[in-house]
């Protein structure tokens, strides 16, 4: 289905995680496999550009992690990240080159793909970031619905069945989301579109639109 495939939402060269989407059709397909697929990778990462820390951790000798940074296994830091202040990596993590996650933000079972920013106050669990997205101050992603179903992917002319009970949200690349935005179960954005602070997502948002509220979804000039 044209706009929710890894090919319409994501460029694969930009994420040491590639491998893992090479062989799936839909990019939440891959949040089960995240733990084992760090596991290997972690496993064959070259000793003089990374450095074992603990267990089932990898962070590259060019990234940098605050001493107040909580960072759980399995977990890879590529090159010339950031890990700010009281940052809580749960675990089932890869955070992208260059990519920020910062003052008392969370993330738990994740791709971030190259340069994303979640650097203030976000939650970003069961999800996949694309190249360049960046969530505002107090964004986050819902990842469980509030009946404990599992999760829908709804859109105009889309229904697709996830089998997840947990899934938060798939961000295309370039997307940028405002600040204190929810996003939740099942949402995916498409490539360069924005939405607005204080926003309730849910369902698929077509790429080079911005997001008002439901009703009202603008195409970009």
């Amino acid at each position: 289905m044209s706009g929710i495939t890894v090919a319409d939402l994501y460029e694969l060269k930009e994420t040491i995680a590639a491998e893992l989407f090479r062989n799936v059709t839909y990019p939440w397909e891959v949040l089960p496999k995240i733990h084992d697929f760090i596991l290997e990778l972690g496993s064959r990462l070259p000793e003089d550009r990374y450095e074992k820390r603990g267990e089932d951790i990898w962070i590259a000798r060019s990234a940098r992690v605050a001493p107040t940074a909580c960072l759980n296994g399995p977990l890879i830091v590529d090159e010339e990240a950031e890990i700010r202040h009281c940052a809580f990596v749960r675990g089932n993590a890869i955070v992208g080159k260059h990519a920020v996650v910062g003052n008392s933000t969370e993330l738990k079972n994740v791709v971030l793909f190259n340069n994303v920013q979640v650097p203030h106050y976000n939650y970003v669990g069961d999800s996949v970031l694309g190249f360049k997205s960046h969530m505002g101050a107090g964004s986050i992603t819902s990842n469980v619905k509030s009946d404990k179903t599992l999760v829908v992917v709804k859109g105009e002319n889309i229904r697709i069945e996830t089998g997840l009970k947990k899934f938060g949200a798939m961000l295309g690349d370039n997307v940028e989301v405002g600040c204190n935005s929810v996003l939740n179960p099942g949402t995916v954005i498409g490539r360069k579109s924005n939405i607005y602070p204080t926003s309730s997502v849910r369902g698929v948002i077509p790429a080079n639109s911005i997001y008002k509220c439901r009703t009202e979804i603008a195409e970009k000039e």
